[in-house]
Protein backbone atom coordinates (compact mmCIF):
# COMPACT_ATOMS: atom_id res chain seq x y z
CA UNK A 1 0.00 0.00 0.00
CA UNK A 2 2.72 2.43 0.84
CA UNK A 3 4.50 1.51 -2.56
CA UNK A 4 1.38 3.29 -4.57
CA UNK A 5 0.86 5.85 -2.31
CA UNK A 6 4.96 6.83 -2.56
CA UNK A 7 3.99 6.40 -6.98
CA UNK A 8 0.98 9.01 -6.53
CA UNK A 9 3.01 11.28 -4.92
CA UNK A 10 6.01 11.31 -7.38
CA UNK A 11 4.14 11.58 -9.86
CA UNK A 12 2.61 14.60 -8.53
CA UNK A 13 5.14 16.28 -7.70
CA UNK A 14 6.86 15.53 -10.74
CA UNK A 15 3.55 17.23 -13.00
CA UNK A 16 3.91 19.98 -10.32
CA UNK A 17 7.92 20.52 -10.63
CA UNK A 18 7.62 20.88 -14.85
CA UNK A 19 4.49 23.43 -14.44
CA UNK A 20 5.96 26.79 -13.92
CA UNK A 21 5.22 30.16 -15.25
CA UNK A 22 7.16 32.09 -17.56
CA UNK A 23 7.15 35.83 -18.34
CA UNK A 24 9.05 37.53 -21.27
CA UNK A 25 10.98 40.91 -20.97
CA UNK A 26 8.11 42.08 -22.63
CA UNK A 27 5.60 40.57 -20.03
CA UNK A 28 3.84 37.96 -21.78
CA UNK A 29 3.03 35.58 -19.36
CA UNK A 30 2.66 32.02 -19.67
CA UNK A 31 0.82 29.77 -16.76
CA UNK A 32 1.50 26.52 -15.68
CA UNK A 33 3.60 25.81 -18.81
CA UNK A 34 5.48 22.58 -19.25
CA UNK A 35 8.78 22.51 -21.06
CA UNK A 36 8.27 19.84 -23.94
CA UNK A 37 11.94 20.56 -25.58
CA UNK A 38 14.74 22.83 -24.88
CA UNK A 39 16.51 23.80 -28.20
CA UNK A 40 19.98 26.56 -28.47
CA UNK A 41 17.54 29.43 -29.35
CA UNK A 42 14.68 29.20 -27.03
CA UNK A 43 12.04 26.33 -25.30
CA UNK A 44 9.33 24.96 -26.50
CA UNK A 45 5.84 24.96 -23.71
CA UNK A 46 2.50 23.85 -23.73
CA UNK A 47 -0.07 25.41 -21.72
CA UNK A 48 -3.58 24.88 -21.54
CA UNK A 49 -3.87 27.37 -24.74
CA UNK A 50 -1.75 25.73 -26.91
CA UNK A 51 2.45 24.88 -27.88
CA UNK A 52 4.59 28.09 -27.82
CA UNK A 53 8.05 28.50 -28.68
CA UNK A 54 9.82 31.19 -26.38
CA UNK A 55 13.02 32.12 -27.91
CA UNK A 56 15.71 32.57 -25.49
CA UNK A 57 16.11 36.26 -26.31
CA UNK A 58 12.32 37.08 -25.35
CA UNK A 59 13.39 35.03 -21.62
CA UNK A 60 15.11 36.96 -18.76
CA UNK A 61 18.43 36.02 -17.85
CA UNK A 62 17.62 33.69 -15.09
CA UNK A 63 15.83 31.47 -17.32
CA UNK A 64 18.55 31.82 -20.18
CA UNK A 65 21.37 30.53 -17.23
CA UNK A 66 19.19 27.65 -15.95
CA UNK A 67 18.55 26.28 -19.47
CA UNK A 68 22.22 26.88 -20.71
CA UNK A 69 21.82 29.62 -23.16
CA UNK A 70 24.55 30.01 -25.42
CA UNK A 71 24.30 32.41 -27.62
CA UNK A 72 26.79 31.42 -30.56
CA UNK A 73 25.11 27.76 -30.36
CA UNK A 74 21.71 29.75 -30.67
CA UNK A 75 22.87 31.43 -34.03
CA UNK A 76 24.31 28.25 -35.54
CA UNK A 77 21.33 26.76 -34.78
CA UNK A 78 19.20 29.67 -36.12
CA UNK A 79 20.91 29.42 -39.37
CA UNK A 80 20.53 25.72 -39.78
CA UNK A 81 17.35 25.89 -39.31
CA UNK A 82 16.70 28.49 -42.03
CA UNK A 83 18.71 26.78 -44.48
CA UNK A 84 16.24 23.57 -43.55
CA UNK A 85 13.86 25.25 -43.88
CA UNK A 86 15.09 26.89 -47.22
CA UNK A 87 15.57 23.40 -48.75
CA UNK A 88 12.12 22.57 -47.35
CA UNK A 89 10.77 24.86 -49.09
CA UNK A 90 12.77 24.21 -52.62
CA UNK A 91 11.91 20.81 -52.32
CA UNK A 92 8.19 21.35 -52.39
CA UNK A 93 8.51 24.13 -55.36
CA UNK A 94 10.11 21.54 -57.28
CA UNK A 95 7.80 18.48 -56.14
CA UNK A 96 4.82 21.05 -56.85
CA UNK A 97 6.58 21.76 -60.44
CA UNK A 98 6.95 18.48 -60.93
CA UNK A 99 3.38 17.91 -60.59
CA UNK A 100 2.51 20.63 -62.66
CA UNK A 101 4.42 19.44 -65.64
CA UNK A 102 2.74 15.70 -65.16
CA UNK A 103 -0.63 17.58 -64.97
CA UNK A 104 0.14 19.63 -68.51
CA UNK A 105 1.18 17.05 -70.34
CA UNK A 106 -1.32 14.40 -68.95
CA UNK A 107 -3.59 17.43 -70.39
CA UNK A 108 -1.49 17.21 -73.51
CA UNK A 109 -1.51 14.08 -74.51
CA UNK A 110 -5.46 13.82 -73.56
CA UNK A 111 -5.80 17.08 -76.17
CA UNK A 112 -3.74 15.06 -78.19
CA UNK A 113 -6.08 12.29 -78.13
CA UNK A 114 -9.24 14.13 -78.44
CA UNK A 115 -8.14 16.05 -81.17
CA UNK A 116 -7.13 12.99 -83.29
CA UNK A 117 -10.38 11.55 -82.29
CA UNK A 118 -12.22 14.13 -83.57
CA UNK A 119 -10.24 14.01 -86.65
CA UNK A 120 -11.05 10.46 -87.50
CA UNK A 121 -14.73 11.24 -86.65
CA UNK A 122 -14.57 13.66 -89.35
CA UNK A 123 -12.86 11.48 -91.93
CA UNK A 124 -15.66 8.93 -91.04
CA UNK A 125 -18.47 10.97 -92.13
CA UNK A 126 -16.75 12.36 -95.01
CA UNK A 127 -16.23 9.13 -96.09
CA UNK A 128 -19.69 7.62 -95.40
CA UNK A 129 -20.99 10.67 -97.55
CA UNK A 130 -18.91 10.19 -100.35
CA UNK A 131 -20.10 6.70 -100.35
CA UNK A 132 -23.85 7.96 -100.36
CA UNK A 133 -22.98 10.12 -103.25
CA UNK A 134 -21.32 7.22 -105.38
CA UNK A 135 -24.28 4.95 -104.53
CA UNK A 136 -27.01 7.89 -105.60
CA UNK A 137 -24.61 8.47 -109.10
CA UNK A 138 -24.70 4.88 -109.67
CA UNK A 139 -28.18 4.52 -109.53
CA UNK A 140 -28.52 7.54 -111.62
CA UNK A 141 -25.71 6.24 -114.27
CA UNK A 142 -28.15 3.18 -113.98
CA UNK A 143 -31.15 5.57 -114.77
CA UNK A 144 -30.00 7.02 -117.44
CA UNK A 145 -28.40 3.60 -119.72
CA UNK A 146 -32.18 3.08 -119.66
CA UNK A 147 -34.05 2.99 -122.62
CA UNK A 148 -36.45 6.13 -122.68
CA UNK A 149 -40.60 4.86 -122.26
CA UNK A 150 -41.91 2.20 -124.30
CA UNK A 151 -44.01 2.34 -127.07
CA UNK A 152 -45.84 0.49 -130.25
CA UNK A 153 -44.98 1.35 -133.57
CA UNK A 154 -44.16 0.41 -136.79
CA UNK A 155 -46.10 -1.03 -139.59
CA UNK A 156 -48.39 -2.86 -137.77
CA UNK A 157 -47.86 -0.96 -134.32
CA UNK A 158 -46.51 -4.16 -132.69
CA UNK A 159 -43.08 -3.26 -132.41
CA UNK A 160 -41.78 -2.36 -129.22
CA UNK A 161 -40.00 0.86 -129.77
CA UNK A 162 -38.62 2.97 -127.25
CA UNK A 163 -38.72 6.93 -127.14
CA UNK A 164 -34.81 8.76 -126.61
CA UNK A 165 -33.70 8.75 -122.82
CA UNK A 166 -33.87 12.15 -121.80
CA UNK A 167 -31.35 11.48 -119.18
CA UNK A 168 -28.61 10.10 -121.42
CA UNK A 169 -27.36 13.10 -122.30
CA UNK A 170 -26.35 13.49 -118.95
CA UNK A 171 -24.30 10.34 -118.67
CA UNK A 172 -21.11 12.01 -119.46
CA UNK A 173 -21.31 14.68 -116.11
CA UNK A 174 -22.35 12.00 -114.15
CA UNK A 175 -19.64 9.63 -114.77
CA UNK A 176 -17.07 12.53 -114.50
CA UNK A 177 -18.77 13.35 -111.45
CA UNK A 178 -18.43 10.02 -110.41
CA UNK A 179 -15.28 9.57 -111.11
CA UNK A 180 -14.31 12.73 -109.09
CA UNK A 181 -16.32 11.10 -105.63
CA UNK A 182 -14.61 7.98 -106.04
CA UNK A 183 -10.85 9.67 -106.18
CA UNK A 184 -11.76 11.82 -102.98
CA UNK A 185 -12.99 8.68 -101.20
CA UNK A 186 -10.01 7.08 -102.29
CA UNK A 187 -7.65 9.99 -100.56
CA UNK A 188 -10.63 10.03 -97.40
CA UNK A 189 -9.70 6.28 -96.82
CA UNK A 190 -6.06 6.37 -96.81
CA UNK A 191 -6.71 9.24 -94.36
CA UNK A 192 -8.73 7.50 -92.08
CA UNK A 193 -6.51 3.99 -92.44
CA UNK A 194 -3.47 6.23 -91.37
CA UNK A 195 -5.27 8.07 -88.08
CA UNK A 196 -6.86 4.54 -87.04
CA UNK A 197 -3.26 3.02 -86.94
Amino acid sequence: MNAKVLTFLILSCTSTVFSEDFKTVNGKEYKDATVTRVEPDGIVVKTKSGISKLSFAELPKEVQERFHYDQQKATAYGVEQAANYTAYQKQQEDSQHERENAVAKQKAVLAEQEAAQNRTQALQARYDQLQKQEDDLLLRIGEAKQPGPAYYGGKNNKTLLHHPNPQKSQLPLLQSHLSDVRHEKGEVRKQLEKAQR
